[in-house]
């Protein structure tokens, strides 16, 4: 029996409120590029509320598909950022639940979303885009709106140029009206000029009707005698006049059938369908543009040879003949005659290639088009579990929620997965790479990062903890650390004043003989550098038993003391012996030259390092054991 524990519904509650915001965001940001993107087709054209108002509703719905995988990763990182900083998930993990079991209910849910997303790819995805760019096409066929600008040439209506110095918009009137009318072709255009006007939209809305007032009208009549250099003219002063003008400014919606033919407007069982038809015509017409070539342009026509001169041509190699002889025995006018007969039949034989290379290459490209659309529709509604497994171990191990970080972070993330799948698309679409292989790159990058992060967090890794980072950049480049040590508001127990100083003698004698036994300042042999034993116990003796005094030294009241603790250093127990812990690394290493040198002067310099920190324990010591002295005495 299914049972739903509290856990599951507040770990649900706290995502869904937070994807549905995030869905809404993402889905209005893919809507505000998209506009962006045509809103040339709809400004100035008067278009109607309801036209408006479908093209919103159906661009909505196309961009779903998108929006999802982003508004999951979003709304993974806050809400996993927001456990993380309330330290509700450390409560999680502490109470014994795993990651892989806080987000099974979030599993659930996204494999659902999944399936929503596959939904409108499948079934309303090609209606809705069948009927977007059915209303594109429309509008882009729309006449604009009548707004004709001061003191500009206004060249919106065909076969029209308008020219208007000054336009009053209350009562309309146009001042200093300058037309153009190229209807009969430039040569006969019309030329009218008028102190006033007025342009008025029929009805019917398809044709404008103009009144002028006052002006004159000049127009070129058309010369029968081409040679002729005096054109005739006709010159006309009017005091009004009225034109009717063709102006066809209402919306009509053109037909959904120019879409049939489109990927974008198909499910995968249309899209399977049309794959199989143009992969069996493409076969089909390769193979009789194969046999039309070979039968056509490459055969011999042996119409007007006898069966002898025809064998005889068939078995001639024209390796035998000396072409250019024979063409330099032949006269002008045959030479002529065969230049030019090579020339068309060159001609010919490339317009017919480049003929079938078009076609093949139009079917081929379509086909491509109907491929990359059926994987799409796989690969965006898996991007929102692979999201959901990238999202939420990266809000876990980030623990900031809110608006701040996760935005940043999912934006990067989203970008990168935008740059590998565009890439792949086109890669595929062009013909470059395999269609499966270019549409499933950004899900063979992306599905292992998700399951990475995913067992970082399980294990409460520290792979985006920047001081794990920078303590090993330190480390590599061998920059110290330093003791920072304070008085503590609560000491238990005090440090043990009459056997320090015995201890501390103690381990300068250490130092000491270590510093004898070891030539620190003197190069290591670069051959038994890498085939020595790897550890030095010595070493880790002493800097144990020193961390062990420092630490029991630690608990003092006395401030001077506490500071004289600080000079102790921090040794690094093993940076001035082999890099690695395997023999056979550590050979090869020393084999491979340029690396093996650039461990050797390190080793050496840390060698040289290690030399001053003894030399400074035993310093620290004898100032710490003088204190200790005189605070007795004291």
């Amino acid at each position: 029996m299914l049972r739903i524990k509290k856990l599951d519904i507040f770990i649900l509650k706290s995502f869904c409120l937070l994807f549905a915001g995030t869905f809404f965001i993402c889905l209005f940001i893919f809507m505000m590029q998209f506009l962006w993107k045509y809103v040339d087709e709809m400004v100035g054209k008067g278009l109607e509320m309801t036209v408006l108002g479908q093209f919103f509703f159906y661009s909505a719905l196309t961009l779903v598909p998108a929006s999802l995988p982003l508004a999951v990763l979003l709304a993974a990182l806050i809400t996993f950022g927001n456990f993380g900083e309330r330290f509700e998930l450390l409560a999680m993990k502490a109470a014994g639940i795993s990651l892989a079991r806080i987000m099974r209910p979030l599993i659930v849910f996204i494999t659902f979303i999944c399936c929503v997303s596959f939904y409108f790819q499948n079934v309303i995805g090609p209606k809705a885009q069948t009927k977007l760019w059915t209303l594109l096409i429309s509008m882009k066929q729309k006449s604009p709106e009548l707004d004709i600008p001061e003191g500009v040439f206004y060249d919106e209506i065909d076969g029209y140029n308008l020219y208007v110095k000054k336009k009053d918009r209350d009562t309309g009137m146009l001042y200093d009206v300058l037309i153009y009318n190229f209807e009969k072709g430039f040569e006969n255009a019309q030329i009218i000029k008028s102190d006033s006007g007025r342009l008025e939209m029929t009805a019917d809305k398809q044709h404008l009707y103009l009144h002028l007032y006052n002006g004159e009208q000049f127009e070129n009549l058309k010369s029968q005698n081409m040679s002729q250099k005096n054109v005739p003219y006709r010159r006309e002063t009017f005091r009004e006049k009225h034109a009717i003008i063709e102006f066809d400014s209402d919306f009509n919606m053109a037909d959904e059938g120019i879409m049939s033919g489109q990927s974008n407007s198909k499910d995968m069982r249309m899209l399977q369908a049309g794959i199989d038809s143009m992969t069996v015509r493409n076969d089909s017409i390769g193979r009789a543009y194969y046999k039309e070539v070979m039968a056509n342009t490459y055969s011999v026509s042996t119409s007007s040879l006898s069966k002898a001169d025809t064998l005889k041509i068939q078995e001639a190699n024209l390796a035998y003949y000396d072409v250019d002889s024979l063409y330099a025995s032949k006269t002008l006018a045959e030479k002529q005659t065969i230049v030019n007969a090579a020339i068309n039949r060159a001609q010919s034989v490339g317009s017919d290639w480049s003929f079938k290379s078009f076609n093949i290459s139009s079917t081929d490209t379509s086909l491509r088009r109907h491929m990359t659309a059926w994987h799409e529709k796989l690969t965006l509604s898996l991007a929102c579990l692979i999201f959901l497994f990238i999202g939420a171990p990266l809000g876990g191990i980030i623990r900031k929620g809110g608006l701040g970080m996760p935005v940043v972070v999912s934006v990067v993330i989203f970008i990168i997965y935008y740059i590998i799948n565009n890439t792949g698309y086109k890669m595929a679409r062009d013909g470059k790479w395999i269609v499966w292989m270019g549409m499933w790159t950004s899900t063979a990058v992306l599905a292992p990062l998700g399951a990475f992060l995913t067992y970082k967090s399980n294990n409460d890794s520290v792979v985006l903890n920047a001081d794990a980072y920078i303590n090993w950049f330190k480390k590599i480049v061998g920059i110290r650390s330093v003791r920072h040590l304070f008085r503590k508001e609560v000491i238990i127990h005090d440090p043990d004043y009459n056997h320090l100083p015995a201890d501390l003698e103690a381990l300068s004698a250490q130092c000491r003989e270590y510093l004898e036994k070891r030539n620190l300042k003197r190069a290591p042999n670069y051959l038994n550098l890498w085939m020595s034993e790897g550890r030095d116990e010595e070493v880790e003796k002493i800097s144990d038993r020193m961390e062990e005094l420092v630490e029991e030294m630690a608990n003092t009241r006395s401030v001077s003391l506490l500071m004289v603790l600080n000079n102790y250093p921090i040794i690094p127990v093993h940076a001035h012996t082999r890099p690695f812990r395997n023999y056979w690394l550590n050979l090869a290493c020393g084999i491979v030259l340029p690396v093996g040198l650039f461990f050797y002067f390190r080793i050496w310099a840390f060698r040289l390092r290690l030399y001053k920190d003894l030399e400074r324990i035993i310093k620290t010591n004898n100032d710490v054991v003088l204190l200790i002295e005189k605070d007795k005495n004291k």
